[in-house]
């Protein structure tokens, strides 16, 4: 059996219902379906981002976390 994961990014206007994000995701399960791939889970990966020092200190960025949806497929 293989397994991959995909990210994925949920992008609304600022109108936008959590009924639009749903369809978003609904949309992406449905084409990996179409390749044979079967939806395993839903999760999220939390990261850290390394700040960065810039140029003599001028333009330096502190760290920060995000966190990262992704799909988990089988097939």
């Amino acid at each position: 059996m293989n397994y991959k994961v995909k990210p994925f990014v949920v992008r609304v206007s600022n109108k936008g219902t959590s009924e639009d994000a749903a369809s978003q995701v609904q949309s992406f399960i449905n084409q990996e379906t179409t390749d044979g791939w079967e939806l395993v889970s839903c999760g999220n990966i939390n990261t850290e981002i390394s700040g960065t020092s810039g140029c003599f200190g001028i333009g330096a960025k502190p760290g920060s976390s995000t966190s990262i949806m992704v799909l988990v497929f089988k097939k």
